[in-house]
């Protein structure tokens, strides 16, 4: 028997009426866990449960049976839109196997452990914060029955306490990180190929949920070890479209000319995408990325309003972005832009210079990807306000960065099934665990600005039977054919 099972739970699964729309993509971090649990001299049975063979992966007995006969512990890496799911999974699992020790991690349960580990006796071990040193410290205290105190970065109940360990420390080199355990998944069944080149971004917006699980501080790859990490796969499963997944892979010119550099150097044939910040690029920069396979990138815009800009902390102006994105729309096949919509503060004047923006960018030629405010836990805004205004959940609407899979989306509206109710019911019965699910001003703020998207086409209308829009959200694939997410050939 292997030493421990670990499971992804991370998963690009749709429905939108009678029809379903998902998409695999290789679980990075589950891998390079497993990578470092290896290297340990641990046996992993490593499962995805992207790939369970069910048109219904929320049904929990088509979970239990693809989790069944695991190891004596078990390990769970979830996002926050699959918390829900994953701790009442805990719970079927605990029930039909009371003696094996359960793990949770992943970034879903940040800054929740303890009402989670208070709330749900079931929940008993949380890992926090990067894993790869981590997780072979626990396992092993876990196999020689040891005091888990003395293990850094988890967060666990014993006999009927809470305990919160202290912080493990950031991995300052990430080139000393192996590459991610490939050998446990076929690549070639997997439509979407990511990579990490960084972690961790210093840049503070009160709406971000990924800086804070890196505590502000970013670390960097070499250009040499991410391009070894690319001609890798490519020679293994002839990956020659890659997205880097990091939000600061542009985090400064010198960065990414070494890089560009690099690549070329190689000779490798492939296209890429990245995310970029608008004061941290410029034509030649853009240009030169553009010369070596950059074929799309992404812009976190957020607000077309200076205020709004200056309260969530983007550290840049209006200004600059209508500066920057034409130029990129020049130089690139495709140009996102991300917008955020629903700011408890944004006045409907700071929406209409945001709607005014976004109808300019996509007049030249942008593709525009709003979403709505997603109150996660750990972000700056959400402590700011959740003592401010009430949150408020919506049975129709939920926040792009949370949907589920369980619910189905019909034109612009959601609708939730009886049958997966429970995780709903979770949800308001426990909204300081699960805020990333509820609204601020509903009424006042939420569905009017909603109204005008809709009149202006950047959601469907659920009055129209046929989808309207140009795009729901980033994390829609009903408005982003696997095509257009697909980091793979075959596109």
């Amino acid at each position: 028997m292997a030493d421990i099972t670990l499971v992804n739970l991370n998963m690009l699964f749709m429905r939108y009426g009678e029809g379903i729309e998902r998409e695999l993509h290789v679980p990075l971090g589950p891998l390079y866990l497993t990578r470092a649990l290896e290297d340990a001299g641990f046996s992993v049975d490593f499962r995805d449960y992207q790939t369970v063979a069910s048109d219904d992966p929320f049904e929990m007995e088509t979970f239990l049976a693809f989790l069944a006969d695991p190891a004596p512990v078990i390990g769970l890496s979830c996002m926050a839109n699959l918390l829900p799911f994953t701790i009442l999974a805990i719970k079927a699992l605990k029930a039909r196997y009371p003696d094996r020790r359960i793990v949770l991690g992943g970034v879903g349960s940040k800054s929740v452990e303890d009402k989670i580990l208070t709330r749900f006796p079931w929940v008993e071990i949380i890992s926090r914060g990067e894993g790869e040193i981590t997780a072979p410290e626990l396992l092993r205290a876990l196999h020689d029955g040891c005091d888990l105190s003395t293990v850094k970065g988890i967060s666990y109940r014993a006999k009927g306490t809470v305990h919160h360990n202290a912080d493990r420390e950031r991995i300052a080199d990430l080139d000393a990180i192996p590459f991610p355990a490939w050998h446990k998944i076929d690549l070639n069944r997997y439509a979407g190929y990511g990579m990490m080149t960084s972690r961790g971004c210093p840049y503070p917006c009160t709406f971000c949920s990924v800086a804070p699980v890196w505590n502000l501080e970013s670390r960097f790859r070499s250009p040499a070890n991410i391009v070894a990490e690319m001609k890798e796969l490519n020679r293994q499963a002839g990956v020659d479209l890659f997205l880097f997944q990091d939000e600061f892979f542009v985090s400064s010119r010198e960065h990414v000319v070494a890089f560009c550099r690099e690549l070329m150097k190689s000779g490798l044939d492939v296209e890429w995408k990245a995310f970029g910040r608008v004061n941290l690029v410029d034509r030649d920069m853009m240009q030169a990325m553009a010369d070596c396979g950059c074929v799309e990138l992404r812009f976190g815009i957020e607000s077309g309003s200076d205020k709004v800009l200056g309260l969530t902390k983007k550290g840049f102006t209006a200004a600059e972005t209508l500066d920057v994105v034409p130029q990129a729309v020049e130089i690139f096949p495709r140009t996102d832009t991300f917008f955020i919509w629903g700011f408890p503060f944004e006045t409907m004047e700071d929406f209409n210079q945001t709607l005014f923006q976004m109808v300019s960018f996509r007049m030249m030629g942008a593709r525009i990807l709003p979403s709505l405010l997603s109150l996660l836990p750990q972000t700056e805004i959400y402590r700011e306000w959740k003592d401010k205004a009430e949150l408020e959940f919506c049975p129709y609407l939920l926040p792009e960065f949370v949907f589920t899979g369980h619910e189905i989306c019909h034109g612009g509206n959601m609708e939730i099934p009886e049958k997966h109710a429970a995780y709903f019911d979770l949800i308001r019965e426990n909204p300081d665990i699960f805020p990333g699910f509820l609204h601020m001003g509903l009424e006042d703020n939420v569905l009017p600005k909603l109204a005008l998207l809709r009149q202006f086409g950047f959601y469907p209308d659920p009055n129209l039977q046929e989808a309207n829009a140009e795009s729901c959200g980033a994390h829609s694939p009903h408005y982003q054919p696997p095509q257009e997410l697909a980091t793979r050939t075959g596109r």
